[in-house]
Formats: structure tokens, C-alpha cells, sequence
């Protein structure tokens, strides 16, 4: 008489081994998770009628001044108002090196300060902050489904009833051919073919990658908003790019102002620094900081309006002033000199962006506007093109600056003058031939074409409105991040399709073999043992596979 005791209590045992192994592994792919909450301090030093007082994170309000020490964690999202420090953004950016901060320039929560101690007045808290934006967007596209996780899906549709077939099938000749008991085999190897062909391990395959791919991502300063975008970033064949504040700084600055009476210049200034003080867009805020550096006295603009991708008007002082390009004074019907259009080309083929005044419909003068080119933004353009990404500039700037760019990165395909729904068509032309597109942007007016690409990648130093829009945010605002998330990308979907074959091949030649096949020629039978052991190892491999994606190098 055979007894099986304690085969069952082998395969119950091997069974909850692999559960714990699984568990063990599976809470290691939520590392990037932890280590971003362990980033929050649970304490702050609040400045209160020139005292300082440790209060709990919680119960800071916008507005407070908070002192941060040497070696502290930036407990919230603010501005420094006294003081300077370097401060170590490497857990949010993937950088190693430490920024320099004065006053004015802003600080982000779970950063860490250097060797000086400063005061900041707390702007966002709770979850506002970054680093709560940036815990709860991994969080979600931790849990979101990649497309690859369909075919996952569609498989295990067909594949359960077929293995509850094969164990019927099983049973069934074992018990009509086998040796006696035949019974016994029979029940034994239909056992041993349910017992290896559990498809966890095909679950897991995909959400794994994609949860360790996610968190890998966000140490390294590239936010994921759903798995969608992960797995679809590996096919991106164009990338479009916008110019300000993507290619160059964002960080804008007059170089002269110019009228057409050169008496006329400094009395042209509080015009044009006054109106501009209403806008959001980083040529405003340049000529606002040039109007104040000049000790210009801001005033009241009454009917000001931001014209999308050409320029401000309103009114200043009660008369009527326009700043923009060439598009806004033809839509104004303003007339444009010969001299004055020589003077602002010349200065536009040096790559400067230029900006016409009119005042009371008669164009007076222009501003030239000098936006550096990131360091980073030809390199990386350059490795993109290895990659076999076509990289197209659109810009809202005029021809010849925007040639004057395109040359200087390389780049073979480029269109000025764009406003927004000239880029929203352009990607939608991109894409009806066949084409899939990335736009990278970070102002209001790219919002359309990052919502219509197939991947929108948001600059975090550009709008809000922007990142909302966007399906992947680069927290330092660089095209090196999009070389990053490429990267990221192709790696997670080359893992998942390593879980995916993990996942089969024990499958493929586990349940012939707990079937009983091998018996005929060498007399071998698979134990429900060995079985339930096999189904265990299956699991812990894929998790053990998705897990290396930790050490990806971007």
C-alpha cells in the first residue's frame, strides 16, 4: 500500500517556500518606492518672530519660513529667502553633483542641504510637493497594464483550459496504458501537470518589469505616468522638440533694447517690462528682470492679452503696446520699416530671438532676447539619432533664428513660426504616415501636441498644464533624460520579454515531462514534489530577472 502524507506535506511546504521567496522578491521591486518616502523628514525647524521651533511636517502651512540646516533634508517645496547652500538633488534628478542655490532660486522637498545653512518660505506642501507628486506617480504607474501585458493576458485565456485538458488527458491513459496501480500513476502525474503548469509566473512577468522599471525611472529624474508610455517610448521613431526652455536654458535674457529713434530706447523699457510683468512665458519674465535691473518702476496694464505663439498686447498708461514677432504686427496690421526689418534679421541670424514694439499701431523698435543652448541638448541629440530617432525642431521663433539653432545641434528638420495648432497638425501628419511620435515641451502653448503624441514628455521646470499633459516628465528638463527614458524603455520591455520566455519554457517542457512523457524511454516520472518546486523556482526567476533592472544604466 502506497501512502502519500508526506508528499502532501512536501508540496504544501515547497509551495509556501516559494510564496515567502516570491513575497521576499516581490517587496524588493517596491524598493524605489520606500527609499523615496524614507526622503521625507518627519520634522522641520519653523522661524517665528526670530525663534526657532522644531515643529512636525505635517502642520507647516504655505507661507512659513523654515530654516534648514546643514545636512538636513528640504522638507517642502519652496523659495530661499536668506542665506545660499549647495544642495544635493541626486534622489530626484539622477545627478550626482551639487546645485548651487541664492537667494530667490527654488528648493524641492526631500533634497538635501550642504555644509550652509539657509531660511526658505514654504510655497507647496503636503502633497503638493514634488517628491509627493513624484511617489504618487509611480505609485499609479507601478499599477497601470502595458500593452505587452495583453498578449500575457490572452494567453493564460487559452492556456488554464489547456492545461486542465492536458491533466484530464493525462489521468485518463495513465489510467487506461499504465502499470498498476494504474490509478495511482494516473492521479499522481495529473496532479504533478496542475501543480508545474501554475501560471504565476506569466502574471508576474510583465507588472514586475514594469514596477522595478518605474522606480528605476524616478532615481533617476524620469517620471513614468502609466506603463503605456514605458513600453511605447521603445518604439518612438520621431521626436519632435520645442525650442525655449527645451533645446535652450528657459532662462531667457535681454541683450538690448533698440528703437527706431535711439533716443526713444529707455523710454520704450517701463512700456514693455510693464506689460510683459502679466505673462507667464520665460521671454516676459526676462524682460521683466531687464525692466528692474534698469530701475524701472512697474505699472497697471488694463486689456492685456497673451496671443498664443505671438506675443502680448495691452494697455500702459493708456496707450496701446504690442511685443512680438512678426506674425502678432501683421495681425495687428502694423507696418514693419525696411530699416527695422534688416536690423532685427541680422540680429535673428545670430540664432537671438527677436521681439518687435508698436506703440499705438506703429512699430518703434525691437528687443533682442539671447537664450543659451543646454549643454546637454547636442549630445544628446546626437545619441538619439543613433538610436535611429528622427529629431524635428518646431519652434514658434522666426526662420532664421530657428535656423540659426538647427544648424548648431545638427539637425536636418526643423519649422518655425509654429503656433500651436501648427504643431498639434504636424504631429498628427507624423502620425497618419505610420510614424511613432514623441513631442518634448514644457510651455502652456505645447500642451495640444503633448496630449496628441503617441509619448509626451514634459520638461519639470516647464508649466503645470504641460506635465499634465504629458505621459513622462523629465524632473531636471533636459534632452538627456529622453535618452535616459529611452533607454529605460527599451530595457523594461527586453526584460518583460525575458519573464514572458522564463515564464513558457518551464511551461513548455514542465508539463510534458509531469505528464509522464519521459517514462516510456527511461522510466521517469516527475514527483508532485519536484513539481511544486519547479512552479516556486518559475515565480522567483521572473521576479529574480525584473529585479536587475535596478542596476540599468541610463
Amino acid at each position: 500500500m502506497f501512502v502519500y502524507f508526506e508528499a502532501t506535506t512536501v508540496i504544501l511546504t515547497l509551495v509556501l517556500l516559494g510564496q515567502l521567496l516570491e513575497a521576499r522578491a516581490h517587496s524588493q521591486t517596491s524598493g524605489a518606492i520606500k527609499a523615496l518616502l524614507q526622503l521625507v523628514p518627519s520634522t522641520a525647524t519653523l522661524v517665528e518672530n526670530g525663534v526657532d521651533k522644531i515643529i512636525s511636517i505635517d502642520k507647516i502651512q504655505k507661507g512659513y519660513l523654515l530654516r534648514v540646516k546643514p545636512g538636513e533634508k528640504i522638507p517642502v517645496d519652496g523659495t530661499i529667502v536668506e542665506g545660499n547652500s549647495s544642495i544635493d538633488e541626486s534622489m530626484i534628478t539622477g545627478e550626482p553633483i551639487p546645485v548651487d542655490k541664492d537667494m530667490d532660486d527654488k528648493v524641492s522637498s526631500g533634497t538635501i542641504n550642504g555644509t550652509k545653512s539657509f531660511v526658505m518660505t514654504a510655497e507647496k506642501v503636503g502633497s503638493e510637493t514634488l517628491l509627493s507628486q513624484i511617489i504618487h506617480m509611480v505609485n499609479t504607474a507601478s499599477r497601470s497594464k502595458a500593452p505587452i501585458q495583453k498578449l500575457a493576458d490572452q494567453i493564460s485565456k487559452y492556456f488554464v483550459p489547456i492545461v486542465l485538458f492536458v491533466s484530464v488527458l493525462t489521468f485518463i491513459l495513465w489510467a487506461v496504458f499504465g502499470p498498476e496501480p494504474a490509478y495511482v500513476f494516473a492521479f499522481v502525474n495529473a496532479i504533478a501537470v496542475l501543480i508545474i503548469a501554475c501560471p504565476c509566473a506569466l502574471g508576474l512577468a510583465t507588472p514586475m518589469s514594469v514596477m522595478v522599471g518605474v522606480g528605476r525611472g524616478a532615481q533617476s529624474g524620469v517620471l513614468i505616468k502609466n506603463a503605456e508610455a514605458l513600453e511605447k517610448m521603445n518604439k518612438v521613431d520621431t521626436l519632435i522638440v520645442d525650442k525655449t526652455g527645451t533645446i535652450t536654458e528657459g532662462k531667457p535674457s535681454v541683450e538690448k533694447v533698440v528703437a527706431t529713434d535711439d533716443s526713444a530706447t529707455l523710454d520704450l523699457l517701463p512700456y514693455i517690462a510693464s506689460l510683459n510683468q502679466y505673462s507667464e512665458h520665460p521671454l516676459a519674465e526676462a524682460v521683466v528682470k531687464y525692466g528692474k535691473e534698469n530701475n524701472v518702476t512697474l505699472t497697471k496694464v488694463s486689456d492685456f492679452e497673451a496671443v498664443a505663439g505671438k506675443g502680448v498686447i495691452g494697455t500702459v498708461k493708456d496707450v496701446k503696446v504690442a511685443l512680438g514677432n512678426f506674425k502678432l504686427m501683421e495681425q495687428l496690421s502694423i507696418p514693419i520699416s525696411e530699416k527695422l526689418s534688416s536690423q532685427v534679421t541680422e540680429e535673428q541670424e545670430k540664432g537671438k530671438t527677436v521681439s518687435f514694439i508698436a506703440v499705438d499701431q506703429k512699430a518703434v523698435g525691437f528687443v533682442t532676447i539671447f537664450d543659451a543652448i543646454k549643454t546637454t541638448s547636442i549630445e544628446a541629440i546626437k545619441e538619439l539619432q543613433k538610436y535611429g530617432v528622427e529629431v524635428i525642431m518646431l519652434t514658434g521663433d522666426n526662420q532664421n533664428t530657428a535656423k540659426a539653432v538647427a544648424e548648431q545641434l545638427n539637425l536636418k528638420h526643423f519649422k518655425a513660426e509654429c503656433l500651436p495648432e501648427d504643431k498639434l497638425n504636424e504631429i498628427k501628419s507624423l502620425q497618419q504616415q505610420g510614424r511613432i511620435v514623441a513631442m518634448a515641451g514644457d510651455g502652456i502653448n505645447d500642451a495640444p501636441a503633448l496630449a496628441q503624441s503617441d509619448v509626451g514628455i514634459a520638461m519639470g521646470t516647464g508649466t503645470d498644464v504641460a506635465i499634465e499633459s504629458a505621459t513622462i516628465t523629465l524632473v531636471k528638463g533636459d534632452l538627456q533624460g529622453i535618452v535616459k527614458a529611452k533607454n529605460l524603455s527599451h530595457g523594461v520591455v527586453r526584460n518583460i520579454k525575458q519573464n514572458l520566455f522564463f515564464a513558457f519554457v518551464y511551461n513548455i517542457f514542465g508539463v510534458p515531462i509531469a505528464a509522464g512523457i519521459l517514462y516510456p524511454f527511461f522510466g521517469l516520472l516527475l514527483s508532485p514534489m519536484i513539481a511544486a518546486l519547479a512552479m516556486s523556482f518559475s515565480s522567483v526567476s521572473v521576479i529574480g530577472n525584473a529585479l536587475r533592472l535596478r542596476n540599468l544604466q541610463l
